[in-house]
């Protein structure tokens, strides 16, 4: 089993044990056999890996991984290095530009963010080639459900960020008044035009700061 040693083990272990997440096991055997899936097996937990729960100060909710090779890698709405940017992470650049003076980039990875704090976590952690959707109500919402839920928890004042109808359906999950949630449409070319405007990354800043934490860099 994945062993993080970074906070996320209290969480993930017993969820590794229950009975979804057996099947869900089985069913991902199956299909990184049979299929070609996203991302790369070993980079599935890559979120959890670089983000210690403790140091979680911002949550970016996305949907499932890229469906196109080379994209994904275990962060939400992040690429691998020389990787040509998607559009929903070109809107969100396009966001970042009008909220905090983002200098634009060709380079789609946001491991940096994840290092100051930010969970780049998707609500399905695993998609099928090409097959938008394909590994939804697998198992891995169950999982996600209970990371938010402990990140609800959490000691220090966190910033949800949810964007699109997916993520919106977890805010129930978020009861603790410390934390902040802020919401939009999904940065996708089909729902981007409700996602222009919303200034998170600036909100969150601000939130950030008036809560003694540090502000997320968000250059890349």
């Amino acid at each position: 089993m994945e062993k993080f040693l970074n906070g996320w083990d209290e969480i993930l272990q017993p969820e590794f044990e229950k009975e979804y997440y057996k099947n869900l096991r089985q069913f991902l055997k199956s299909e990184y056999s049979n299929y070609t899936i996203y991302p790369d097996m070993h980079d599935i937990f890559n979120c959890f890996r670089l983000c210690p729960y403790n140091d979680v100060k911002v949550v970016i909710l996305g949907q499932d991984p890229y469906v196109q090779k080379g994209q994904a890698h275990g962060f939400c709405f992040s690429v691998k290095e020389n990787i040509p940017l998607p559009m929903s992470l070109q809107n969100i650049y396009k966001e970042l530009i009008s909220d905090v003076n983002f200098k634009m980039t060709k380079l789609g990875d946001l491991t940096a963010w994840a290092k100051q704090g930010v969970l780049l976590l998707n609500t399905v952690l695993t998609v099928r080639e090409a097959t938008p959707g394909s590994h939804r109500r697998k198992g891995w919402e169950t999982l996600t459900d209970a990371v938010i839920s402990a990140l609800n928890n959490h000691a220090s004042p966190i910033v949800f960020m949810l964007w699109g109808n997916d993520a919106k359906a977890k805010k129930s999950l978020i009861t603790n008044k410390n934390h902040l949630i802020l919401e939009s449409a999904h940065p996708s070319p089909l729902s981007c035009t409700g996602f222009f405007g919303c200034r998170h990354f600036s909100k969150a800043n601000e939130f950030l700061k008036s809560n003694n934490l540090k502000p997320i860099n968000w250059q890349v």
